[in-house]
Order: structure tokens, then C-alpha cells, then sequence
């Protein structure tokens, strides 16, 4: 993979930095996951069996961990040392923490004049909310993405996921991606710099354009789209199925496969504007029809027909999709003691050598060791530094990644 020989550092916890470097990971980085001697507090977070939380092994796969209390100098000189032979160094604390702890980015380029190193926050590392606490809940709220879902008579809704942390993880993954572009005697010192806020903000999309464009602000709309319509949500026999006709030719292989190729030239209807301005009058016209039979035999007749369509799944029904099943978007990982766990795949297919699974989700501090070891440290060095709690967790194992 592309990313083979590249060391990360991550100091990284939950979701927004993990699961920057899990992609860093998937693409063949070694990633040394550093946690404080109680860990991620995502290991105590969501379902879990056997003692291990299925929503930290999701974000922290093909990554070694290493336990270090980093408020001693013990820990911070061990960090240090990592540093100096790393290429990337991946955090998430609040913008000016690591600075405070000796490692602001001029202290970085010191110890590593070719790092790159990356800083993830809720606002970005500058302005005047730089220093604010920050969650998704609030990016989502901050950043106008919220103030556009739902439907115009509810309130404001947030997604469903935590959709600024993973655009901010995937944004951070890009930004370390390309700066590492080139051979690395020429490269030198970066900082990339991403926000949690800015980051859902840089898909606000035509919600944006159209606001920029108008000075006001868009409107609300539900499943229907702001800006085509039919669009949306109807009502079959059964259950409901989801259309995006989204111009006027899928418009016409709609009303073909509908039977009701007359509504083409009905005054009411025959542009995309005369439709967006009465949105209930197509369809009361075309709904009725959906009505006449089944989801899965309209999905046949109007995917046949050139007209995209599908039907709204649960979670559990997508993980059973035969589609979702061929592209191994679910896979299955032996973790040891824990047994197999099941977890989302890799969405990027590259060929002929794609992303692979290496090894499941560490232990909190499996690697310290072998880390430490790689890097000249002695037994009796290490020994010491356990016994101090500067080293925590396990320690016995001795391989690489």
C-alpha cells in the first residue's frame, strides 16, 4: 500500500483523530496508538462483548498501542524519542494543549524537521473560538447543518452519526495523505490544521451557493429536495420508496415507467421550477400510482427504466444487502480472547494491493515493549519505567506491526 514505511504517532482519543488514523492504518501506516494509562475512553463506550467495546475496535484497528503517562517527563521524553524517528504525529486535544505540554509546532520541527504533524479541534487552531470545548453535537449546531435538516415545521435536527468527526477524521487523513506526496528527502516540517466545525461546513453544498448567491437563508425540506421535485419519499403497497428523478430527462422516464406521460406537457408541470413551486400537486398526481404494488416491484420496473431508486433500509437490513455483502463492506476480525468481532470494511477498493486487515484493535499498551525496545530502550529501562506507572498496561508483546 502507499502508505507502507510510515510511522504515526497518534494522539488521538474517541472518534475524530482515531478514525483519521485508522485510515492511515487501513493504507499500510504504522500507527502507535498512545493512551493514557486508563485508556481511550472509548474502550468503555458503546456495546461490547467479552469485555471489549465493539466501537473502539471499529475505529482502532490496524493500530499498536502504547500507555504512557504523559504528565510525567519520564513519559514526555519517552514521547519524545518516538517522535524523532516518526513522520506524522496526529492529535485532537483542544487547539493549544500540546503546545503546553513542551510540544508546540516549533518544538516539533526541533525534534523532527520533517514531521508532519496534525492538529484536530472542534473550531481549528486559530480565531476567536479556538480555545472553546467542542463535541459534534456542537459542530453540527455551529456550522449550519443542522438548520437544514428536517422538516420545516420541526426544529433543527442533527445527524444521526457523528458526521463532523468523521469529515474532520477523513479531511485530516487527506491532508496527511498529500503532504507526505513526494520522496521524503524533500520534505520538510507541515502542519496541517483541521476543525470540526469548518469541516461540516465545506458541505453545506448548494445550501451554501444558493445563500451566497441569494443572501438568505434555504429553507428546510425534509426528504424532498431543495431543489428538484418530484424528489423524495412515496408511499407504496407496502413501504416506502425513495425516487431521485433529479432533471427533466429521469423526469421522463419516470412519468414513462408511471404510465402518466401526459403530465410532460401539462402546463402545471412542464418545468422543474412550475413543480418545485406546487410540490403537492405532483404528487397527489403520481403518489396514487406508487400505491398499486409493492416497493421491491417498483424498484425493478423504474430501475429498469433509467430511474434511480430504492428502499429505505434498517441498519440490520443493510448489513444482509447482498450488494453490501459482495463488496465486503462488513467483515469479520479474530481479536483473540474476545472472539470474532464484526465490523464495517474498507470503503476504498484499490487494486491490485487494496487496504487489508493486518490486525485487530490493541490492548491498551500491548506494544509498549516491543515500542520502547525498537527504540533502544533496555530491559531494565523499561522495567523501571513500569514500575514507576510511567509505562502501563501490557508489555509482552514483542513483534512489530
Amino acid at each position: 500500500m502507499s502508505l507502507r514505511g510510515i510511522q504515526v504517532i497518534d494522539l488521538t482519543r474517541i472518534i475524530s483523530g482515531p478514525f483519521c488514523t485508522q485510515l492511515l492504518a487501513d493504507f499500510g501506516a504504522d500507527v502507535i496508538k498512545i493512551e493514557t494509562p486508563s485508556g481511550d475512553p472509548l474502550r468503555l463506550q458503546g456495546k461490547g462483548r467479552d469485555g471489549l467495546s465493539w466501537y473502539f475496535a471499529s475505529y482502532n484497528r490496524n493500530k499498536r498501542s502504547v500507555a504512557l503517562d504523559l504528565r510525567s517527563e519520564a513519559g514526555l521524553e519517552v514521547l519524545r524519542e518516538m517522535i524523532r524517528g516518526a513522520d506524522v504525529l496526529v492529535e485532537n486535544y483542544r487547539a493549544g494543549v500540546l503546545a503546553k505540554m513542551g510540544l508546540s509546532d516549533e518544538a516539533l520541527e526541533e525534534l523532527n524537521p520533517k514531521l508532519v504533524v496534525c492538529h484536530i479541534s472542534g473550531f481549528g487552531a486559530d480565531g476567536p473560538y479556538a480555545q472553546r470545548p467542542s463535541f459534534d453535537f456542537i459542530a453540527q449546531a455551529m456550522s449550519g447543518f443542522m438548520a437544514v435538516n428536517g422538516n420545516r415545521e420541526d426544529d433543527p435536527q442533527r445527524s444521526g452519526v457523528p458526521i463532523s468527526d468523521l469529515v474532520a477524521g477523513l479531511y485530516a487523513a487527506l491532508g496527511v495523505s498529500a503532504t507526505l506526496a513526494g520522496a521524503r528527502e524533500e520534505r520538510r516540517f507541515r502542519s496541517v490544521d483541521v476543525g470540526l466545525t469548518d469541516s461540516l461546513i465545506s458541505l453545506l453544498s448548494y445550501m451554501a451557493s444558493d445563500t451566497l448567491a441569494a443572501g438568505k437563508p434555504p429553507e428546510r425540506s425534509g426528504n424532498d429536495h431543495p431543489l428538484v421535485a418530484p424528489y423524495g419519499l412515496f408511499q407504496t403497497a407496502d413501504t416506502p420508496i425513495a425516487i431521485a428523478p433529479s432533471n427533466d430527462m429521469i423526469f421522463a422516464r419516470l412519468l414513462k415507467v408511471l404510465g402518466r406521460e401526459e403530465l410532460l406537457t401539462d402546463p402545471r408541470f412542464d418545468t422543474n421550477d412550475k413543480r418545485m413551486a406546487d410540490r403537492s400537486a405532483i404528487r397527489a398526481e403520481i403518489e396514487p400510482i406508487f400505491l398499486t404494488d409493492s416497493c421491491a416491484n417498483w424498484i425493478d420496473r423504474l430501475n429498469e427504466g433509467g430511474v434511480p431508486a430504492g428502499p429505505v433500509m434498517s441498519v440490520p437490513d443493510v448489513f444482509e444487502d447482498p450488494q453490501v455483502q459482495h463488496r465486503e463492506m462488513v467483515v469479520e476480525v479474530p481479536h483473540g480472547e474476545h472472539g470474532n468481532v464484526r465490523m464495517l470494511g474498507f470503503p476504498v477498493k484499490v487494486s491490485p494491493e487494496g487496504c487489508e486487515m493486518r490486525h485487530p484493535a490493541p490492548e491498551l499498551g500491548e506494544h509498549g515493549t516491543a515500542v520502547l525496545r525498537a527504540l533502544g530502550y533496555s530491559a531494565e529501562r523499561i522495567a523501571e519505567l513500569r514500575a514507576s506507572g510511567v509505562l502501563a498496561g501490557g508489555g509482552e508483546t514483542a513483534s512489530g506491526a
